[in-house]
């Protein structure tokens, strides 16, 4: 909320309408596609040390199912981060990515000379003029995370609207 007051505000001074798209993940640590991952950390010039020690750390990944009284045998995890202190880390590196990706569009609200995408941990907010922008960054983003295993939550996604003239409208944003 921090980021967005000063936004909005700077925007009314102007008399325009801020158009968000406040983007929530499914199980987003949980999805993340370790190869895509590896490559990912590659063309952010990860050195190829650290590269072997982080696909150490995650490749030795198993879990056992209860059901009742009984226990599964090892399943070995092959997609998703640990919930460790390296995960939030590495899940940046590939949010990031997608968000680079929908940035190349070069659309949406520009503010101080750069567009506005928000993202505070898994969430992201896309800020736009008109529900065009809004929705072309979205798909954008959508097609992006998917590449990395992330899955929007459709029902966490909200649309929101802020203007001067008129009350701040909140819907649902459903992927069509």
């Amino acid at each position: 909320m921090f980021c967005i007051r000063p936004i909005l505000k700077k925007k009314c001074e102007y008399n325009k309408a801020v158009h968000q798209l406040f983007i929530d993940f499914n199980k987003a640590y949980g999805s993340v596609r370790r190869e895509v991952l590896y490559k990912i950390l590659i063309k952010f010039g990860i050195p190829m040390k650290l590269l072997r020690l982080i696909k150490m750390c995650l490749t030795v990944m198993y879990s056992r199912v209860r059901v009742g009284k009984n226990l599964s045998d090892m399943l070995p995890i092959r997609n998703g981060l640990k919930q460790d202190a390296l995960s939030p880390l590495l899940f940046n590196f590939a949010l990031e990515y997608a968000i680079k990706r929908v940035q190349v569009n070069q659309d949406g609200l520009k503010l101080y000379g750069t567009h506005q995408i928000l993202v505070y941990a898994y969430d992201v907010n896309i800020q736009g003029g008109s529900i065009y922008t809004i929705r072309k960054n979205a798909q954008a983003l959508v097609v992006a995370s998917m590449e990395i295993g992330l899955e929007v939550n459709a029902d966490k996604t909200k649309y929101m609207v802020m203007s001067q003239d008129s009350e701040c409208r909140m819907k649902s944003q459903h992927n069509d």
